[in-house]
């Protein structure tokens, strides 16, 4: 079958709390795909990706997740995150999500993964290796209100005072994200 006629899911398709998203070993190679409520509810290991977006002289881009997200609703994370589906490579799928999360997309480069796992309130766990890529964007941002309820711009010296201050307002993933840019680009 030639690459064109390879099938791509609709966002519909992988917003589904059934869609197929990429499991992972150890050693972060994929081994197969299950329904995102299976992997969150069994706790498997997945690949996600959170995507960090800085201005030059505004510092680093922060959203705060909706408050109908399925976990950590209302809590203030990076520019971007989500999981890898099964039909797109993870170069397709960082940029799509940008788009449809924040309206507008830019030139990303990976920085480096970690893994980790959180159990929350609802029963849900995240237990996934997180690649980290990061951006330099100078615009406005028209965020999706099925995704974040707000946005800000904020520099790096005061976003690691506020992780300290307030930890309970950030999501588990963002000091590790954090901590990932800060030590790659500042």
């Amino acid at each position: 079958m030639p690459e064109d006629d390879v099938w791509k899911p609709t966002k519909k398709h992988y917003m589904d709390p059934n869609n197929l998203i990429a499991l992972v070993n150890d050693n972060d190679e994929i081994c197969g795909y299950a329904p995102k409520s299976e992997v969150h509810t069994g706790g498997l290991l997945h690949r996600a990706f959170s995507i960090q977006v800085i201005h030059p002289q505004k510092g680093f881009l922060l959203q705060k997740r909706a408050g109908t997200k399925y976990h950590s609703p209302g809590l203030i994370t990076n520019t971007c995150c989500s999981h890898l589906p099964i039909g797109f490579t993870m170069e397709e799928i960082i940029h799509i999500r940008l788009l449809e999360e924040m309206g507008f997309d830019c030139q990303l480069s990976y920085v480096d993964s970690f893994r980790y796992k959180a159990q929350f309130g609802n029963g849900l766990t995240e237990n996934e290796i997180d690649h980290v890529y990061v951006g330099i964007w100078e615009g406005i941002p028209v965020i999706n209100p099925e995704e974040a309820d707000e946005y800000l711009w904020i520099m790096p010296d005061e976003v690691k005072r506020l992780i300290a201050d307030y930890p309970e307002r950030f999501t588990v993933w963002f000091p590790m994200v954090f901590e990932k840019i800060r030590s790659r680009t500042i």
